[in-house]
């Protein structure tokens, strides 16, 4: 970032100070900024009061296990949080007893129903930021995303990293297409695998640390260590802000870095200790003590008044993602699944004039189902189109490969007058280099090339030949 935000504004005039957004902006424009979200945020309304999440869950867990004898509500909620509420479960009942606890809370959850509170609304309308962590166990965040980009339609996606399973973004930060919601402490679920108590916590933080990409997020990681990051609500303890730092990035805090954090919580502030730390050895990290709700809602009021025409446009038609069974007369896509992000360009460029397009976004396993499957969408689509990349020379063994022998097996019964096949490719390599592909696709028909899956006019116009030319045999 330029230097008007290499001295941190004290903390009183941090949201004054307009020289400070007027850099800030711009970054959240250009994608290189993160909001995280904490529990802070969200501050829900139930039964007419306003309470934070994590307090109302704590009190409904406490009323379900004062069923339980020797346990009482009032000594449960002797520290009203959801880990008071657990550490005193487990201080009567013993640690093996913890495994109940989870789809308990999983149950309050979702009986619970609750609506995303404003904050996350606002956030969720600056169309800028597409990746999202959150830092809690619910659905609220991409609960927001949903309510306000699509109608309440279920598009965004949730990735929920696991202390047992590690998961990883689907691609590179600035190859996302669609929203996503990272939930780096866990989501709720039946099982263990969201954070629930410290000891949890400690765990995840742990697992996250790992060098090794079976255990750590790589492309997670890496969009966090190179972009700003607003860590909002977290309220952080001293010794979390300082691993949690150093874990997003990656390196020694004391170390130069072009980028920033600003922390804004109601609780930073007031801890003596951290904010020593973060001044004489995180000096790219910038406190605001005056909550993050405030500072969210003047982000949200800068935001709208330098960008109009995107608040006019939060209606836009998202990437939709393929049904399940595929309609008769689609364009079917064959794609290695590294290729994901570029193919989620294709079809929306596709969608956009009016085409049905399908392609396998389900994982389908291998084995019968996946060949009936298969066979079936290829023998009943009007275009199939081959994406050629680096990816798939490289892969000399792939799902894909079984793909276009069908649809060349196909070809077979068309009459050559009419096309079927259109191999395109997105990245740079050359037609050439494509060593592992099958002269049917290589040599006999007119690759096109569409770099990050983006259509042009005329690949558009030859989509809509080919498939009239289906319809009409």
């Amino acid at each position: 970032m330029t230097e008007p935000l290499c001295q941190a504004p004290k903390e009183n005039d941090l949201l004054e100070d307009e020289g400070y957004w007027d850099v800030l902006l711009p970054s959240i424009e250009e994608g290189r900024v993160i909001p995280i979200v904490g529990p802070e945020l969200l501050q829900v309304q139930v039964e007419g009061r306003t309470v934070l999440l994590d307090q109302y869950l704590a009190e409904q867990l406490a009323g379900r296990l004062a069923k339980s004898p020797g346990l009482s509500k009032e000594m449960l909620l002797a520290q009203p949080t959801l880990n008071g509420v657990v550490c005193r479960f487990l201080d009567s009942k013993g640690r093996d007893s913890r495994f109940s606890l989870y789809p308990l809370i999983r149950d309050i959850l979702l009986k619970a129903r609750l609506a995303p509170p404003k904050p996350l609304l606002e956030l969720a309308r600056i169309r800028h930021f597409n990746l999202f962590v959150s830092t809690t166990f619910d659905t609220l965040l991409e609960d927001a995303i949903n309510q306000v980009r699509f109608g309440g339609k279920r598009e965004t996606q949730a990735i929920a990293y696991s202390h047992k399973k590690p998961r990883d973004l689907d691609c590179p930060c600035e190859q996302l297409r669609r929203p996503v919601v990272f939930q780096l402490l866990g989501a709720v679920s039946t099982t263990d695998d969201y954070v629930i108590c410290e000891e949890d916590l400690l765990e995840f933080i742990h697992c996250l640390q790992s060098e090794t990409e079976d255990r750590s997020p790589p492309l997670l990681f890496d969009a966090l260590k190179e972009s700003h990051l607003l860590i909002l609500g977290e309220n952080f303890a001293d010794w979390l802000a300082r691993f949690f730092l150093r874990t997003a990035k990656r390196a020694r805090l004391s170390q130069p870095r072009a980028v920033l954090e600003i922390l804004a919580d109601s609780r930073t502030r007031d801890d003596v200790n951290l904010e020593s730390f973060l001044k004489h050895f995180s000096t790219r990290t910038h406190v605001f003590g005056g909550g993050a709700i405030p500072f969210i809602s003047r982000l949200w009021q800068h935001w709208q008044e330098r960008n109009p025409e995107l608040v006019r446009d939060l209606d836009e038609p998202p990437i939709i993602p393929p049904e399940k069974t595929m309609r008769p007369g689609s364009v079917f896509i064959s794609y290695a699944h590294e290729d994901r992000c570029a193919v989620q360009e294709l079809k929306a460029g596709l969608d956009k004039e009016g085409l049905s397009v399908w392609f396998d976004d389900s994982a389908l396993k291998s084995g019968d189902a996946f060949n009936y499957e298969i066979a079936a969408n290829i023998d009943k689509c009007a275009c199939f189109v081959a994406v050629l990349s680096k990816n798939t020379e490289k892969k000399e063994e792939g799902y894909f490969r079984l793909e276009w022998d069908l649809a060349i097996k196909r070809r077979m019964k068309i009459a050559h007058t009419r096309p079927f096949i259109l191999p395109v490719i997105i990245d740079d390599i050359e037609p050439k280099n494509l060593k592992t592909v099958r002269p049917e696709l290589q040599d006999q028909l007119t690759i096109t090339p569409l770099p990050g899956g983006k259509v042009t006019a005329a690949f558009v116009e030859r989509v809509k030949e080919t498939v009239e030319r289906s319809k009409a045999s």
